[in-house]
């Protein structure tokens, strides 16, 4: 068994002491992200729409780093601070998946990095 980071500059740096995915036997475990610009590491303007697309882009760029898209997702957990936007969130979720859909847990919690509305991670499995 061999664990091996992955990592990509189209995709925000790590902001402390974790990879932004590591693959084993197949599996890719991609960090959680938020919608944070890979260029500038902050936040995007805009509202939860803006940050989950960012949110996705940035997922993208790890899954590609690793020879991965989104249809090799398998679970997602989503973190949002504020629930009452789950429908927002949700129709850009919906734009980024084909089903079948991943597996998911969305939660809301008091606080993510540097003030984002969102944070998703998630697993993905190359065949």
């Amino acid at each position: 068994m061999v664990k091996t980071e992955i990592k990509t500059k189209g995709a925000p740096n790590a902001i402390g002491p974790y990879s932004q995915a590591v693959e084993i036997d197949g599996f890719i475990f991609c960090s959680g992200q938020i919608g944070a610009d890979s260029k500038t590491n902050e936040v995007v303007n805009g509202g939860i729409k803006e940050q989950t697309d960012q949110v996705f882009e940035n997922i993208r760029q790890v899954l590609h780093a690793a020879g991965a898209t989104l249809d090799d997702v398998v679970k997602t957990t989503v973190f949002m601070t504020d629930l009452t936007e789950f429908s927002e969130m949700n129709e850009t979720y919906a734009r980024n998946f084909k089903k079948p859909y991943p597996a998911r847990a969305t939660v809301q919690v008091a606080k993510l990095p540097k003030g984002a509305k969102i944070e998703i991670e998630a697993v993905a499995y190359l065949k």
